[in-house]
Parts: structure tokens; C-alpha cells; sequence
């Protein structure tokens, strides 16, 4: 490799290097600096996220893949490095005050979520299998910790247990599939593995093994059925502020992979995976609608309903074609914004021995507490998908996608369970305004979390009210 093939791979994977030294530099800084600074780490960090973000635009356009074809940057990898910019930041400024609350105010904390970054946004740029494994290690190694740092929760070291060994235990499948479709292929990059499966005149009965053991590996990844088992138990112990982080990012990170995989690399032999995904699909959306009808812990419940709104997005993977790919990045933009703003709006209710996290806590919040009811309902109505928000949109165009395929049956029940998604979010909106209160609370009123809850509210009522300029930002960086 030349100096200047040199010089144009360090300047393309800027974001990454810079996100990796501010990461170990803050460390290191935390070793002089008293306890009582830690927060400053956090506004630091997120600091270090904007100039991530910032160096992401100024350099967008280098399409031209670096580190021997492994690794680029194009407009599918800019919009996704900079939405994981974007989580990572709302949910550094909820967890200051939040660590506070439960003790566990430790500068690791915000340097762990720099490493997670680091590897959502390789994965945003990953053509490469091998760098599409390092990227999915280096994520998941960042969360195990994050996971079980409430280390005097049983509950935080159970989820963090489950989630190692069943997380080890997906990367096996997967990286067994990986190697499957590198010995039928002879290579590990993914346009290169779509070449040479497209001159292939007959399908190799070890390349449907290579797929079943993929999908596997990626359906644990994005927590859809049967490989879901792990959510609820995680999401509950976890820290809420880790909860949200992973409801969103990892999941968006394994979409685009999947995405790249299944759409770029294995899109000749679709016929293959095609009625998989469909499958899957519908049993994710199904499983996740029903049994988070009865719970009655918020974050079990959310957890499920996460699961549900992997299978709505699924259908977009189904769907398939530009509409597909540009209605799954649009979900997946909504759905962080949703999310992220239900957690914070938890968050804010913590105080003290109050924990905000069962259902009924938010019986009759509308009285004690109206502008926080208020914003509560707006990300709960756009989580049901209710007109116009933005929650509606992002499956409207979901149900487009499948109705231009000729998907018809399928967009059929997926309207079904809709509506019962959404029944899931009312009911807690008729305990919040229908009920009268049963105790009282203080709300936390750090600045942080109520700025990030703000944040979350302004962008779901903006993009319900003009979803078509998002919808043309998706499909301007589609997937090539």
C-alpha cells in the first residue's frame, strides 16, 4: 500500500480513529481528575461525538473502498454513523444525574459508550465480513460491561450474564456461517461474494447452511424470534440508561449489516432467504404485540414491543428494492427517536426509592404532572403509529414498500398487529389521563435528561409533520 493509499484510508476512517483515542484519553484523564468530576467526562464525550459527527460530513463522499476493499464510506454509512452519533449523545445526556441517582457514577461508564460507537459506526462502513465480525465484537464487549454495571443489582449481574453467554453463543453461529460462505466463495467481501455467487448455475446445498446459520446469527442481533430470549430479562436488569442505548443502536447496527449481507451479497440467491425473513418476520411481530400485553413492569413491556417493531421492520428487508431498504432507514431513525424519549421520560421520573419503572407509576400523571404526561404521550402515540405522527409514517411506508412488491397478504397483517401495538401504548396513556393519581413524586430536575427528552419530542413532532424530507434524506443515502 502506498503513502497515499495510506493517508486516504486514515482520512476515511477519521471518525472511528478519533472516537478510539478520545475514548482511551478519557480514561487516562479520569486517573487525575477527583470523583466529583465525572460528569464533566460525560459533556466531554459528547463533545468528542460532535466532532465525530462533523469530521462524518466534512469527509462524506469518499466512496472509494480502503483497507484492501474492506471498509467505505458512502452515503448509506454517513446517515447511519451519524444517527449512532446521535443515540449515543442523547443517551450520554439522560445518564448524567441518572448515574447519580443509582450510585454508579464512574467515568468508565462514558468511555464504554465511546467503544460501543466506535463500533456501530464500523459497522456503518463494513463491506467486509471479517470487518463486519470486529465491529459486532468490539459493540458487544462495550455492553456486556455496560450491561452489568449496577454491580450490587443481582438483577444488572443476571442480565449481564445472560447476555454474554447467549451473545457468545450468536457470534458462534455467525462467524460458523461467515466461514461457510468464505469457503464457497473464496473471499470474505461481500460485493465480491455477490459476484461470485451470481455466476454460480446451480445453489450449493452448504450456501442454504451458510444462510440458515447468518440469519441466525443476525436475528440475535436484532432481537427477532426465536432468537429473542434474552431481551426482557436484559432490558430489566440492565441500567435504564444502557436499556435505551441498546434498544436502538445495536439494532439499527445489525440492520445495517443485514442490510448490506442480505441486499448487496446474497441478493442472487433471495429466492433462498426470502421466505425466512417473511417467516420470521411475522412470528417477531407477532410474539412481541401479544405477550407485551401482559406485562406490567415499562421495561419488560418495552422490550417486547421492541421485539414487535423488529418484525415491522423486517418487512421492509422483505420488501426489499430502494423503497425497502429507504423505508427500514427511515424506521429505524423514528424508532431511535420513540424509544430514546420513552426511557428518558423514565429517567426524569426516578427519584429516590421511586423507580418509574412499573406501569401503574404513571397513574394519573397527567395531573401532578401535565407537561411530562404531555411529551409522554407524544412518543407513546408514535410508538402505536397513530396519525400524523411520525411513528405512523415510519410504518406507512414500511406497508408502501410491501404493497409495490405485491406483498398484499402480508401488509394485511402487519396492519393487523398494528393495532395491537398500539393497544399496548394506549393503555398506559388511559392510566395517565383517565386515573386519578395514587402517590406522589419529585421529578429528577437535572438539566440533562429533561434537555434529552425535549430533543426526542421536537424530532418526532418535526418529522410527523414533514416526513417526506425524511423520507427523501433516506433515499438519497440508499444503499447502492
Amino acid at each position: 500500500m502506498d503513502q497515499d493509499a495510506i493517508i486516504h484510508s486514515l482520512i476515511t476512517s477519521l471518525p472511528e480513529i478519533t472516537v478510539l483515542l478520545a475514548a482511551c484519553l478519557l480514561l487516562m484523564l479520569d486517573l487525575v481528575w477527583r470523583r466529583q468530576r465525572v460528569a464533566v467526562i460525560g459533556y466531554l464525550a459528547i463533545a468528542v461525538i460532535a466532532i465525530a459527527a462533523l469530521e462524518t460530513l466534512l469527509i462524506a463522499g469518499q466512496i472509494k473502498p480502503v483497507y484492501n476493499g474492506m471498509f467505505v464510506l458512502d452515503d448509506f454509512a454517513v446517515f447511519f454513523k451519524l444517527l449512532f452519533c446521535l443515540i449515543t449523545a442523547l443517551c450520554i445526556l439522560f445518564s448524567i444525574g441518572y448515574l447519580q441517582q443509582e450510585q454508579i457514577e464512574h467515568s468508565e461508564y462514558y468511555v464504554l459508550l465511546l467503544f460501543a460507537l466506535c463500533g456501530l459506526m464500523i459497522l456503518a462502513s463494513a463491506v467486509d465480513l471479517i470487518i463486519i465480525y470486529v465491529g459486532l465484537e468490539l459493540m458487544a464487549l462495550s455492553i456486556y460491561l455496560l450491561t452489568g454495571f449496577k454491580r450490587q443489582s443481582r438483577l444488572s449481574n443476571e442480565a449481564a450474564l445472560k447476555y454474554v453467554i447467549l451473545s457468545a453463543l450468536s457470534s458462534s453461529v455467525l462467524l460458523y456461517g461467515m466461514s461457510l460462505l468464505y469457503g464457497l466463495t473464496g473471499t470474505t467481501n461481500i460485493a465480491d461474494i455477490a459476484a461470485v455467487i451470481g455466476l454460480q448455475a446451480a445453489i450449493d446445498p452448504l450456501l442454504i447452511f451458510a444462510i440458515v446459520f447468518l440469519i441466525g446469527g443476525f436475528s440475535f442481533k436484532i432481537a427477532a424470534v426465536p432468537f429473542h430470549m434474552w431481551v426482557p430479562d436484559v432490558y430489566q436488569g440492565a441500567p435504564t440508561s444502557i436499556t435505551a442505548f441498546m434498544s436502538v443502536g445495536p439494532k439499527a447496527a445489525g440492520f445495517v449489516v443485514l442490510l448490506r449481507v442480505f441486499l448487496q451479497g446474497l441478493l442472487p440467491v433471495s429466492e433462498i432467504w426470502l421466505g425466512l425473513f417473511t417467516v420470521i418476520a411475522v412470528a417477531t411481530m407477532a410474539l412481541g404485540s401479544i405477550v407485551a400485553l401482559v406485562q406490567h413492569d415499562i421495561k419488560r413491556m418495552l422490550a417486547y414491543s421492541s421485539i414487535a417493531h423488529v418484525g415491522f421492520a423486517l418487512l421492509g428487508v422483505v420488501a426489499g428494492g430502494k423503497a425497502g431498504i429507504a423505508s427500514v432507514m427511515l424506521y429505524l431513525l423514528i424508532y431511535s427517536f420513540m424509544n430514546l424519549g420513552i426511557f428518558s421520560a423514565i429517567i426524569v421520573m426516578r427519584q429516590g426509592a421511586f423507580g418509574g419503572e412499573r406501569i401503574e407509576d404513571y397513574t394519573g400523571l397527567s395531573r401532578s404532572h401535565p407537561v411530562l404526561a404531555m411529551l409522554m404521550l407524544i412518543h407513546l402515540f408514535s410508538l402505536a403509529g397513530i396519525p400524523p405522527t411520525a411513528g405512523f409514517f415510519a410504518k406507512f411506508y414500511i406497508f408502501v414498500a410491501l404493497i409495490e412488491q405485491q406483498h398484499i397478504a402480508l401488509a394485511v397483517i402487519a396492519v393487523m398487529f398494528s393495532a395491537v401495538v398500539a393497544f399496548i401504548y394506549i393503555r398506559i396513556v388511559m392510566l395517565m389521563y383517565m386515573r386519578p393519581p395514587t402517590g406522589e413524586f419529585a421529578m429528577q430536575l437535572e438539566l440533562p435528561p429533561r434537555l434529552a427528552l425535549g430533543i426526542t419530542s421536537m424530532a418526532v413532532i418535526v418529522i410527523g409533520l414533514f416526513p417526506s424530507w425524511f423520507l427523501t434524506l433516506a433515499q438519497i443515502a440508499i444503499l447502492q
